[in-house]
């Protein structure tokens, strides 16, 4: 079929009216006519995974935000930012991550205006990422607890089977039933503190990097960041990353407080290095 973007253009309107009126199912169908009119529009993709994530197709708008960044040779920043939400709606958190960070990346490249949501985003999948992280870290403990006790019945069931009178059996019998309970009595005191929700607090994640603060310091705004961080976004970009001002090195300020309630974070949860 041959291109019309004419009729391409009218179609992504009318789908674009659609979206807004809440109507997912007609505005995903109009931007199909879109692209079948021009398949070449990368922007035309993108709407159409919006209207789909509505519909909670989140296969087909993935597939759709991997074609608009084919034909945009990967540089397009709310094709990457779309697929993150996608990729965190299937529970892909790694692919959801990478995404994030891609879109962040062109964010901070070319200057856009949407840089919060776009960090809200990356934030969001480490969190999310970490949750998940954090569940099978206490389910494997609950799963390992199991095992070793299951072992250790068995083991007791072959000693006392290899007894060769009652008393021998009764006394090997109540040894391995001390060790056992005092095993169980070991996993139930730790059990607190292991099954406890690991979190890192937001005052202590750097927005540049996403990484906890080390050595934080504080514009003229009023906003904390990591000083590695700063000073290489200053490198690049010579403006503040909220406002979008000039920013000079020189204005920059230690937090100290700041600095002092991350490290008495990290001394007592050492664990959040791997955040």
């Amino acid at each position: 079929m041959a291109k019309d973007v004419d009729k391409s253009a009218k179609l992504k309107e009318d789908g674009n009216h659609h979206y807004q009126a809440g109507d997912f199912p007609g505005a995903e169908a109009l931007y199909s006519k879109a692209i079948i009119a021009d398949e070449s529009n990368p922007s035309l993709y993108t709407n159409r995974a919006m209207a789909r994530i509505q519909l909670g197709y989140y296969d087909s708008a993935i597939a759709d935000c991997c074609e608009c960044l084919k034909l945009s040779k990967g540089e397009n920043l709310k094709a990457h930012f779309i697929l993150s939400k996608c990729q965190l709606a299937i529970k892909d958190f790694d692919a959801a991550l990478e995404s994030a960070l891609q879109a962040h990346r062109l964010c901070v490249k070319t200057n856009d205006k949407s840089l919060g949501p776009v960090t809200d985003q990356v934030l969001r999948c480490k969190k999310d990422r970490w949750d998940e992280m954090e569940k099978k870290r206490i389910r494997e403990g609950q799963e390992l607890e199991a095992e070793i006790i299951t072992l250790m019945q068995r083991e007791r069931e072959d000693m006392v089977n290899s007894c060769t009178n009652e008393f021998d059996r009764k006394q090997v019998g109540e040894e391995w039933d001390h060790k056992i309970a005092t095993l169980r009595e070991t996993f139930e005191k730790s059990r607190p503190a292991s099954e406890q929700k690991r979190e890192v607090p937001d005052w202590a994640i750097d927005e540049i990097s996403f990484a906890i603060m080390v050595d934080p310091v504080v514009t003229k705004t009023g906003k904390s960041y990591d000083r590695s961080s700063i000073m290489e976004h200053l490198r690049r970009h010579p403006i503040d990353p909220l406002t979008r001002e000039p920013l000079h090195p020189s204005e920059l300020r230690p937090n100290i407080q700041l600095r002092e309630a991350c490290k008495d974070f990290l001394d007592k949860n050492g664990w959040a290095a791997d955040w």
